[in-house]
């Protein structure tokens, strides 16, 4: 048989999708979860129950910063040693209601804020909510007060469900400048999260909260903050070498910033590492362990010690268990609050408060997925608001089995917006009719209660005509992105950012539908409109380049193949190698291979591609699905007929457990075990 014959032909082949490439874009503050009021007691008080001042916040740990290392005759903070950045952030607080420092986790964001905090505003009040349930009535306390600063250390345990919002912000800061100011601090590792570049990678309900969650960063005047210091920084420190903390910290620029020695996280870190030994701390090892993964599959708040308990048992068994000579619980939980070195401590917390793990932990080099195993044991004991929080994490990380347990779970609980993030998630996971049927309802909902022109019903119908689309009704697909870029530039005009999204599908579904052509006039309109709006780097600008080689490809294969080339070498500067968008232009460059007859080669290119796409998303994520069934055609075009029955039988077993029935790849693999059974 001929490969050409039995090649998967169109865009829903070479991955030019939306679900592939998240080409579409949806914005808006329309995944608000219900809010609980929470008790006073949730924010920082003095002694008398009151609310400080900024001057009457005497400690630096108030705030939040790490404590350093101790010397026994040094109990107090080490001396504050002015940053380069301290200029910039003293102008940004004059001039910026909403002030965000960025750096590594002990870059000394926190007490750099702190100082000019004290500097600036002593006579404000200073609202700190200590947890995220806490953030709406600290911005009532802060909004009642004549002078006050919302500090919000650690911002990204904010967002999300039951978190700030850029349109809380603005209420709260309107007309009062200078009276009101929030200063924030974020680890770098989080930021990047929100990067622009970042939405690329994101689909459906990731995207949705993520621009929600980005928006709030958005507003903000940023600062930097190095982790290294500079020489300036170093010669200024030289001045306090009389405390032994910052002399041995000046004896360690060399490797790490001289806050991250004060606040030992070299240190806390090889403690760690170094206590899974026989004999020494392996159950406070196990319980470091269960806590760093509970931040790491999304819960931004403290676990209790019950928790941490039962959490840690499984880690402290795959290492060896009895063997390992364990130490009492009690006694593990003391050495992992206090350490060795008097600092904040592999965990942060106390019994009533609960337990997280030290940020420095997070970014431990070579640090493994999040097991199963806590996966689920947390999973069945969070309320619906952190499971909402689990769900977008996992879904970011392609977890989709992981996304769905856990919105399902917000869902029940009430969290609002969890429906239409989950409808999302199922069609992810290659349900896309059900995913449409679930969206009709919530797209009836919004129009109902929020008019056919507001951003939540015109997201809602972009993810239904989305998926509508994926179902195989491509061109009622096409007709419905028609209407909607329409309808989006009528409510946010022409050069928003949806609206470009919205244009992507209506041309990708226009060429699904046969009509190439209109499909190539409007690509090209769009890419012009783009590239002018976004620069010719940006991962969206990309992805319509590769969808516009595809729908032209028709005419002059040879010239595509070229073009192809081109973007692969210009995506290579802009993109990471695991990028969705590098790996859909590798599918692309496959797919050119086969239909120009070097089937080799295009089985080598989807051989590859198998492997990154298994090892990113896992082996039965419906992208690895099509590069598997990719590959097995080029198996039979290059005569290894019985390899690909194979695989093609073992494609169908694993396609049948996640993928709906009448699934293409499903009917594809069917048609090709067919042809390959005996006459």
């Amino acid at each position: 048989m001929a490969l050409s014959a039995m090649w998967t032909s169109g865009p829903l082949a070479a991955g030019i999708g939306a679900a592939v490439t998240t080409i579409y874009t949806l914005v808006t503050d329309h995944v608000r979860p219900q809010h609980s009021e929470p008790s006073d007691a949730a924010l920082l008080r003095n002694a008398s129950g009151r609310i400080p001042r900024v001057d009457q916040v005497d400690r630096p740990e108030l705030a939040g910063v790490h404590p350093a290392d101790g010397h026994p005759d040094h109990q107090s903070a080490p001396p504050y040693v002015e940053r380069d950045a301290e200029p910039l952030l003293r102008q940004a607080v004059r001039e910026s209601g909403f002030v965000l420092i960025v750096g590594e986790s002990t870059a000394g964001k926190t007490r750099l804020a702190y100082e000019v905090t004290r500097s600036c505003f002593p006579r404000h009040a200073f609202v700190r909510p200590l947890s995220r349930p806490a953030l709406a009535h600290a911005v009532k306390v802060a909004r009642r007060r004549r002078r006050a600063v919302l500090w919000l250390d650690d911002l990204e345990n904010y967002l999300g469900a039951d978190g700030v919002t850029a349109s809380a912000l603005a209420e709260l800061l309107q007309g009062r400048p200078g009276r009101i100011v929030v200063l924030a601090t974020m680890r770098s590792q989080e930021f990047r999260r929100y990067d622009a570049r970042e939405e690329s990678r994101l689909t459906g309900s990731d995207r949705d909260a993520w621009r929600v969650q980005r928006e709030v960063l958005h507003i903000a005047a940023k600062v930097r903050l190095e982790r290294h210091w500079s020489t300036g920084e170093q010669q200024r420190a030289a001045a306090h070498r009389r405390d032994p903390r910052i002399r041995l910290a000046l004896r360690s620029c060399d490797r790490f910033g001289l806050a991250e020695v004060v606040a030992a996280g070299p240190e806390l870190l090889a403690a760690w590492e170094n206590a899974w030994a026989p004999g020494t701390n392996p159950r406070g090892a196990a319980i470091v362990a269960a806590a760093v993964d509970c931040r790491r599959s999304g819960l931004r708040r403290p676990a209790s010690r019950q928790w941490l308990q039962d959490l840690h048992l499984p880690y402290l068994a795959e290492r060896g268990g009895p063997d390992l000579q364990p130490e009492p619980f009690a006694e593990a939980m003391q050495w992992a609050c206090t350490a060795a070195y008097a600092t904040s401590g592999l965990l942060i917390g106390n019994y009533s408060h609960g337990y997280i793990a030290f940020d420095y932990l997070l970014n431990a080099p070579r640090l493994p997925p999040v097991p199963d195993h806590l996966w689920e044991a947390l999973l069945s004991r969070v309320g619906a608001a952190d499971a909402y929080d689990m769900g977008l994490l996992a879904h970011q990380a392609s977890q989709l089995s992981r996304a769905t347990a856990a919105l399902d779970r917000a869902r029940a609980g009430g969290v609002a917006g969890a429906d239409f993030l989950l409808a999302i998630v199922v069609g992810d996971r290659g349900r896309p009719r059900e995913a449409a049927r679930s969206l009709e309802g919530v797209v009836r909902h919004r129009r109902a209660q929020l008019g056919p022109r507001h951003p939540d019903t015109l997201a809602s119908l972009h993810q239904w005509a989305f998926f509508t689309g994926e179902a195989g009704d491509v061109q009622t697909a096409a007709n419905a992105f028609g209407d909607l870029v329409t309808e989006t530039i009528a409510a946010l005009g022409p050069e928003h950012t949806d609206t470009l999204a919205a244009r992507h599908q209506q041309a990708y579904f226009t060429g699904e539908a046969g009509d190439t052509h209109s499909a190539v006039h409007q690509l090209r309109t769009l890419l012009e409109d783009r590239t002018r709006l976004e620069g010719p780097d940006h991962p969206q600008v990309l992805a319509v380049r590769r969808s516009l080689i595809w729908f032209s490809g028709n005419a002059d294969l040879a010239d595509a193949e070229q073009q192809v080339r081109q973007l692969i070498e210009d995506a290579m500067r802009a993109l990471r190698p695991d990028d969705p968008h590098m790996l859909a232009i590798r599918s692309t460059q496959a797919d050119f291979a086969a239909r120009a007859g070097r089937t080799r080669e295009a089985t080598a290119l989807f051989t590859q591609l198998v492997a990154d796409r298994s090892r990113i998303l896992g082996h039965d994520h419906p992208h690895a699905l099509h590069s598997r069934l990719q590959r097995a055609q080029g198996l039979i075009g290059t005569g290894r007929r019985e390899q690909a029955q194979q695989e093609l039988a073992q494609i169908i077993d694993d396609a049948q457990r996640v993928l709906e029935s009448g699934h293409r790849h499903l009917i594809l693999a069917h048609r090709l075990l067919d042809q390959l059974q005996p006459s």
